[in-house]
C-alpha cells in the first residue's frame, strides 16, 4: 500500500488563491507521501496548467494516484446530466495523461423535488456509460461513499452491482461513514472486496453547542476533521481488513480538520506511515 495526499487536504490555499496544482505538488514533495491526488475542480486554465503539472510531476518523482471526477449524477435535467457524465469522461482522459489508473467518483446529492428512485437511476445510467469509457481506457471508476444516495455501504455495494461493471469499484472513505450513522468498522466488511481506492481521513464526535466548522450527520450528530489517529476512527482495524483482504492500492490521505492544513496533512501522513510499519 503507497501513501498519497488528497488537494482536498489543502483546498483552502487554492480557494484563496494562493496554491495551484503545482504549488500543491511541490508541497507533497516535502513530506513522506509518494504520490497526489488531483480534483477536475482544481483546474483554473486547464490548457496552461496541463504542461506545468507534468513538469512538477516529473521533477519531484511523485505519482498521480488517482484523478477525481467532482461530478453529480443525481439529477434529471438532460443537458446537465450529461455535464456531469463529461466531468467523469474528462477525468478519465487526465488519468491517463497522467498516468494514473483511478478516477474517484461520486453518486450525487438530492436536489428539488428529485425522488430516490428517479435519482438513482440517473447515477446508474451514468455510471454505465462513464464505466465502459473508463474500461476501454484501462482506467477504474471509484464510488466514494459520500451523500444521500451512497453514503452507506449497502448503498455502495447496490449501485456497484448495478453497473455490473469491473470498471467501476469503491473509493473507501474512512470518515465519511460515519456523516451517515455507519460505523467504518462495519463498513470495511461490507466492502472490503470492492475497494480500489482508500481516502484516509478521521473524524471525532462533538456537542452540538461546538463553535468550530462541524459537519452535521444524517442522525444529528456533529463531526469535525481531525488529523488522521487522532479521532474515533479505528484506523488501524481498517487497515488490518485491507491488508488481510490483499489490497495493494492507494491510502489517499484527505484531511479536514481544523489544524493548520500543511500541518495537517504532514502530521496524517506521518501518522499513516506509523500504523503501517506496525500493522
Amino acid at each position: 500500500m503507497k501513501i498519497a495526499l488528497s488537494m482536498w487536504s489543502v483546498h483552502q490555499y487554492w480557494y484563496d488563491n494562493t496554491w495551484d496544482m503545482v504549488d500543491f505538488i511541490e508541497f507533497v514533495s516535502t513530506t513522506k507521501a509518494e504520490g497526489v491526488e488531483l480534483l477536475s475542480m482544481f483546474w483554473r486554465n486547464k490548457e496552461e496548467e496541463i504542461p506545468r503539472v507534468e513538469q512538477a510531476l516529473q521533477r519531484t518523482s511523485l505519482q498521480v494516484a488517482s484523478f477525481s471526477a467532482s461530478n453529480n449524477l443525481a439529477i434529471t435535467d438532460e443537458v446537465r446530466w450529461q455535464e456531469q457524465v463529461k466531468d467523469i469522461t474528462d477525468s478519465v482522459d487526465m488519468a491517463v495523461r497522467f498516468g494514473a489508473k483511478v478516477v474517484r467518483v461520486f453518486s450525487g446529492d438530492k436536489a428539488g423535488d428529485t425522488s430516490f428512485e428517479e435519482a438513482k437511476s440517473q447515477i446508474i445510467k451514468g455510471l454505465k456509460k462513464a464505466a465502459e469509457y473508463a474500461q476501454a481506457q484501462g482506467v477504474t471508476l471509484c464510488l466514494e461513499n459520500h451523500g444521500l444516495f451512497a453514503g452507506k455501504a449497502h448503498q455502495v455495494r447496490e449501485v456497484i452491482e448495478a453497473v455490473g461493471s469491473p470498471a467501476l469499484r469503491s473509493t473507501f472513505d474512512t470518515g465519511n461513514f460515519l456523516l451517515v450513522g455507519e460505523n467504518p468498522s462495519e463498513a470495511i466488511g461490507k466492502l472490503k472486496d470492492y475497494v480500489s481506492h482508500v481516502h484516509f481521513k478521521d473524524f471525532q464526535k462533538v456537542d452540538d453547542d461546538y463553535p468550530g466548522h462541524a459537519y452535521a450527520s444524517t442522525t444529528g450528530e456533529k463531526y469535525v476533521g481531525k488529523i488522521a489517529g487522532e479521532g474515533e476512527v479505528d484506523l488501524r482495524y481498517i487497515l488490518r481488513a485491507l491488508k488481510d483482504a490483499n489490497y495493494n492500492g492507494w491510502l489517499t490521505v484527505e484531511f479536514e480538520g481544523e489544524e493548520e492544513p500543511k500541518r495537517g496533512s504532514t502530521d496524517s501522513i506521518d501518522n499513516l506511515v506509523e500504523i503501517l510499519r506496525t500493522l
